[in-house]
């Protein structure tokens, strides 16, 4: 199957960045840095699962590949709204 873009490449758990940007850019400024670091991982799971995009099962996740990804999300947003 052909891909259109770059948008529609699959996600896997490894691909802790592109998970954070996709996280971002759903949430955007809703969630700053500390409220990033408050989020349940139940609930992180739940949201990376949604990814349309995203290939990963849910037997996969690990708490490395969640702390991970929490962290990448905090660096996206810093990224988007310097101080």
């Amino acid at each position: 199957m052909p891909f259109k873009d770059i948008e529609d490449l699959p996600i896997y758990w490894k691909d802790h960045e592109d998970i954070a940007m996709k996280l971002y850019e759903r949430f955007g400024a809703e969630f700053d840095e500390s409220k990033i670091y408050r989020i349940r991982f139940t609930d992180l799971l739940e949201w990376i699962l949604e990814i349309p995009t995203f290939e990963g099962k849910r037997e996969e996740s690990t708490e490395g590949h969640l702390e991970q990804i929490q962290a990448r999300w905090v660096y996206e947003w810093r990224d988007n709204n310097p101080s």
